[in-house]
């Protein structure tokens, strides 16, 4: 069940307390060009500096996660130069199979549940620890924006790891304020590719599966 919580809202109130002579820094975690690029957009009106931090070492095989760094990286950079800003975008080095050990002891369970939580967890908890260590005002997840994704879960991880850190937590819900479809016009603009599956090598053979079942279905 979704959150009763309208964090959108909540994201308004914390930008009123701004001082809009002196805006504040963020440290955006992000997955993806297509998750990111609304999320990117809006920040922009109420941050003095975003750094986009792309730390997935989930995501499998190891071309796929450099399709979607590179596909958000040349998002940024058209982004900056439509904007006249500078979004920095710092990736971090590709782990899997550390990463997957992490994720092993859930097993192949569907999607949504606690490996996927945990997963959410580890990336969100790396990318805050490096925004801290630089002084950055505030930490955020493009993550909510997803269909996929509950923002009260993302939401309750960035809370408890906040409590951690200097650097607040910015609360968010990308998917308000019809955010999806102003992703998807921004996606068709920048022609972007999007993905098929989550990431992890375990929403990725899920997804074959999926496919193998469509074409025996359409072989009968």
């Amino acid at each position: 069940m979704e959150n009763k919580v309208n964090y959108y809202l909540v994201s308004l109130e914390e930008i009123k307390t701004f001082d809009m002579e002196n805006k504040p820094s963020i440290a955006l975690h992000a997955c993806c060009g297509p998750c990111a690029c609304y999320p990117i957009e809006f920040l922009s009106n109420y941050f003095s500096k975003i750094t986009v931090i792309y730390n997935n070492s989930n995501i499998y095989p190891k071309e796929e996660y450099v399709r979607r760094k590179s596909e958000l990286e040349r998002y940024i950079e058209g982004f900056n130069a439509t904007h006249g800003v500078k979004v920095d975008f710092i990736p971090f080095e590709y782990k899997n199979e550390e990463y997957n050990k992490i994720l092993d002891e859930y097993g192949d369970m569907a999607e949504g549940l606690s490996r996927c939580q945990r997963c959410y967890k580890e990336r969100m908890n790396e990318a805050y620890a490096y925004a801290d260590k630089l002084g950055f005002d505030y930490f955020c997840t493009v993550m909510t924006i997803s269909r996929q994704k509950s923002s009260l879960i993302m939401n309750e991880i960035g809370l408890e790891l906040s409590k951690k850190y200097k650097t607040k937590y910015f609360f968010s819900d990308f998917k308000k304020q019809n955010g999806l479809l102003k992703a998807k016009e921004i996606k068709t603009a920048y022609n972007m590719y999007n993905q098929q599956y989550c990431g992890c090598i375990y929403s990725y053979n899920q997804y074959l599966k999926k496919l193998e079942e469509k074409k025996e279905e359409s072989n009968r």
